[in-house]
């Protein structure tokens, strides 16, 4: 059992809410990625995302977007990224998750990429623009490692899809909170909180809840309707707001702990 298993079984356990935080590799400087998780670890994320940079993310709002273009012109590449993961795992002990582009990950080889990330301790993959139906033909590839991918669902998947996503899918389900692209958004739109009510009798697997999530009470709201939280763009926007390392360190570490904080005892 990986980290991710282990991780949600403990939260199901303990009737725990778990906070995931998405970064993007390789921002704000080519060499960030390690503190930057190190960081989240010790404030209290239960998982971590990273995000592989990409020139045309379909489904990142501005805010993520930009943080790729950065990241990009900084140099960043998978084999640095899985460099930085090894580099990672000397203090962290929480689940990483891998999140990229399809295209991006079989021009690299999907059969080395699934070896190489196992090997620095990658837990899973999200792919957002690979269907489920596209995942049956390399399905044999992934579960040849101890890697799964996490497929996503929002309020307009139909019933009957998202009991054959959820079927597929190896640790989680990510739920996308709107239709659209990531990005902070105010308040809670009434239609999420009864798609996720409607979710309690559909799935079987836990499901964490994205796109959208950007302040304490946010989260501890959509928490009470799901087994957590996936924050991204308030962290990107939060980051920006700071140009020396130790004082943007200090403010994500802050803002992780108020949020985590928001999901006790939900």
């Amino acid at each position: 059992m990986n980290r991710l298993k282990k991780t949600l079984q403990k939260a199901k356990t303990h009737n725990e809410k778990l906070l995931a935080i998405f970064v993007t590799a390789g921002y704000p400087k080519l060499d960030s990625t390690p503190k930057l998780v190190w960081t989240l670890e010790n404030a209290g994320a239960d998982v971590v995302e990273i995000g592989l940079p990409f020139s045309d993310p379909i489904a990142d709002g501005p805010t993520i977007q930009n943080s790729s273009q950065v990241a990009i012109r900084n140099g960043i590449n998978i084999k640095t990224i899985l460099k930085q993961i090894q580099m990672i795992r000397n203090k962290c002990r929480i689940p990483i998750i891998l999140m990229g582009y399809v295209n991006l990950l079989f021009k690299y080889g999907i059969e080395n990429l699934m070896q190489e990330a196992e090997e620095v301790g990658v837990d899973g993959l999200i792919i957002p623009d690979l269907s489920p139906e596209e995942y049956l033909v390399f399905k044999n590839k992934f579960n040849e490692k101890n890697l799964g991918v996490n497929f996503l669902i929002s309020p307009n998947t139909p019933r009957e899809r998202i009991k054959f996503i959820d079927n597929l899918t190896s640790e989680f389900i990510y739920c996308v909170s709107v239709t659209g692209v990531t990005g902070s958004r105010k308040g809670v739109p009434p239609r999420l909180i009864d798609f996720l009510q409607s979710l309690k009798s559909q799935l079987h697997h836990p499901y964490l809840v994205g796109f959208g999530v950007s302040n304490p009470g946010d989260a501890r709201i959509i928490a009470r309707h799901s087994h957590g939280v996936i924050i991204g763009s308030a962290i990107i926007n939060l980051m920006e707001q700071y140009k020396l390392e130790n004082e943007m360190l200090k403010a994500v570490s802050n803002f992780v702990q108020e949020i985590k904080f928001a999901l006790t005892g939900v």
